[in-house]
């Protein structure tokens, strides 16, 4: 089976830093690869892939600025396109702009849509929902009433990437962008009002939210540490008591979560979006709705077991079995 798999071209495939849909691309990528899947991976070319790689650009827009988002998505997608006759099956994780080209080419595309960035990008899901488009939620809570979905497959992680840490530190961890959505400062007041040390690590994605709601409460138990790479995330997450995640929207996946689970480390999540897909509710964090809530959970950390946190995000939430879904999908498409 020869699959191309399209990557955004924001950051490199994997990404250094932030990138969670590059990540989720390449895990896939990979994941086809040992399944035995013939895999090309339409990236920037700076992008690691043990299959084919091809590229329009050196770096992404968001490394190198001084390169036009739209002109390098246009003849990155295109490239695509253009050898669509070449695979067998197309994977889209690059939003909703490469619909525009499926009308045009036979073979099929599976999408996988990372959540919508507004109500108005709808009309364009809905005018390629038919024929060969398929598309795949990351959660059951992520889903539009208007649009048909061939199924959910949930994100997957390298859980070798992972160090389950059953002995953690007594520091609680504030792990995403620095945005009101994120929660960030609501974390901040869970760690002040339990009195309990936090680090902060992310990229700052609003510089006035930074300014105003989380800079000026740093201090020697409030803790900014600017982002974090795979090394350094990986040393974070499992050695917190816990992952604070009170988010203010609704989120349709929450790689962090996932990650710090498979750490063994439980999450204290506001109970929107996704989040009760991914959190077993006192047994692998705590769903909660306010800040007191929160409080309150953190108070119920002790009686969390950690290595059945590991076990279940390593049985949901592993690249193995993301790619394993995906690859059946192909096969049920093509059996078609």
């Amino acid at each position: 089976m020869k699959v191309a798999v399209l990557s955004p071209v924001a950051w490199r495939t994997p990404p250094r830093h932030y990138g969670p849909w590059e990540q989720v691309a390449s895990n896939i990528a990979e994941g086809l690869i040992d399944l035995g899947a013939e895999v090309t991976v339409f990236a920037t070319g700076d992008s690691i892939t043990r299959g084919s790689l091809q590229s329009v650009c050196a770096t992404g827009y968001e490394e190198d600025r001084s390169q036009d988002a739209k002109v390098l998505e246009c003849l990155h997608i295109s490239n695509l396109m253009e050898q669509a006759g070449q695979f067998d099956i197309i994977h889209n994780n690059f939003d909703f702009l490469p619909l525009t080209y499926t009308g045009l080419i036979d073979t099929p595309v599976v999408t996988t849509i990372h959540g919508f960035s507004s109500q108005r990008i709808i009309p364009v899901y809905k005018k390629y929902n038919k024929r060969n488009n398929y598309y795949v939620s990351i959660s059951n809570a992520d889903r539009s009433p208007e649009l048909d979905y061939l199924a959910t497959v949930y994100n997957g992680l390298n859980a070798a990437d992972f160090n389950l840490n059953l002995q953690p530190e007594d520091y609680l961890l504030y792990f995403g962008r620095i945005h009101h959505d994120k929660g960030c400062a609501e974390a901040i007041e869970i760690a002040q009002k339990c009195g309990r040390k936090l680090l902060i690590a992310g990229i700052i994605q609003d510089e006035g939210y930074y300014k105003s709601k989380v800079e000026p409460f740093l201090n020697d138990q409030i803790q900014y540490i600017g982002h974090a790479g795979p090394e350094k995330r990986n040393e974070l997450l499992s050695s917190a008591a816990a992952l604070l995640h009170p988010i203010n929207f609704n989120e349709p996946f929450g790689m962090s979560v996932a990650e710090a689970m498979l750490c063994g480390t439980p999450v204290i999540a506001f109970n929107r979006g996704s989040m009760p897909e991914l959190i077993k509710d006192k047994q692998t964090g705590f769903l909660i709705n306010t800040v007191d809530e929160a409080v309150n959970a953190v108070g119920q950390l002790a009686g969390i077991n950690r290595r059945q946190c590991h076990e279940w995000a390593k049985s949901q939430f592993s690249a193995e079995k993301m790619a394993g879904d995906y690859y059946r999908l192909y096969q049920q498409i093509l059996n078609k």
